[in-house]
């Protein structure tokens, strides 16, 4: 199966926020303090995820 890197860093990043503001929710408000830590989540998966390369498939096919 064959993901695009761009694929893989996108639902990496939906991840990511969606877990830090589901934290942020908890109590029904999200201060400006969370907010920019679910914007920091999301862009620090996006870069990190799409700079690694996906593993080439080997001889025996993985």
């Amino acid at each position: 199966m064959r993901i695009s890197k761009y694929a893989k860093a996108v639902v990496s990043a939906v991840a990511a926020g969606a877990g830090s503001l589901s934290v942020a929710v908890t109590d029904d408000t999200v201060p400006a303090a969370e907010g920019w830590a679910a914007l920091i989540a999301v862009l620090a998966a996006l870069g990190f995820t799409w700079a690694v390369p996906n593993r080439q498939a080997g001889e025996d096919g993985r």
